[in-house]
């Protein structure tokens, strides 16, 4: 199965309606330039009311490990997703890791060689003023490609128009979406879009068995 991560959850009502609709995991942003950004307090909130088998991901860009780690520890989160220019000697935690990666073009893939640690490369769309939800689309051959480095998650401009082309196309172990699924607000979902997506997403991931 494709693993779907619903990210950027910012409130319990969009958190709550993404389970329902069934996506398997939750993104927390902790990166202060974000619109989408949540604070501790608030997403340790949210994810104490999950139920069970719901992974719950945090998302940091260029932040100081110790602060990572203690805000993984207050919220509960159970990934790492590391979003900014991190070496791979930082990519280290007792929780499993995802490295977010911004392409653009094949040659970005050599990045990867050097993060054999991590459990898997999130590809989103390179744009030199975000480090992400920018809701744009990249050369998916390019994630085919990743593939040969380890777990690819793919991000950048999927929605309930595009994602089964995209998981048909690319086969990834996961899917990412933020922009996607949001009304006007940027941090607020539009549940029909969520709903849209997620089984459009799942009915499509179950066409590859």
């Amino acid at each position: 199965m494709v693993r779907v991560k619903i990210c950027g959850i910012t409130n319990l009502e969009d958190a709550e309606a993404a389970v329902k609709f069934g996506a398997d995991a939750l993104g927390f942003v902790f990166y202060s330039k974000s619109p989408r950004v949540v604070s501790p307090d608030n997403a340790k909130a949210i994810i104490s009311s999950l139920p069970p088998f719901i992974s719950t991901v945090g998302v940091f860009v260029d932040e100081d490990k110790t602060s990572i780690e203690k805000i993984a520890a207050y919220t509960g989160l159970s990934v790492i997703q590391l979003h900014g220019a991190e070496p791979p000697q930082a990519c280290s935690f007792s929780q499993k890791v995802i490295k977010a990666i911004r392409v653009k073009e094949l040659t970005d893939l050599e990045y990867l060689k050097n993060y054999s640690s991590v459990s898997a490369f999130l590809l989103d769309s390179y744009s030199p003023d975000s480090y992400g939800g920018t809701g744009q689309v990249f050369n998916w051959d390019i994630a085919v490609e990743a593939k040969k480095f380890g777990n690819v998650i793919l991000a950048g401009g999927l929605n309930y128009m595009n994602i089964e082309k995209a998981i048909r196309t690319v086969k990834p172990y996961g899917i990412d979406v933020a922009t996607g699924v949001e009304g006007v607000l940027k941090g607020k979902k539009d549940l029909m879009k969520l709903k849209l997506f997620l089984e459009k997403a799942i009915n499509a991931a179950k066409s590859l068995r």
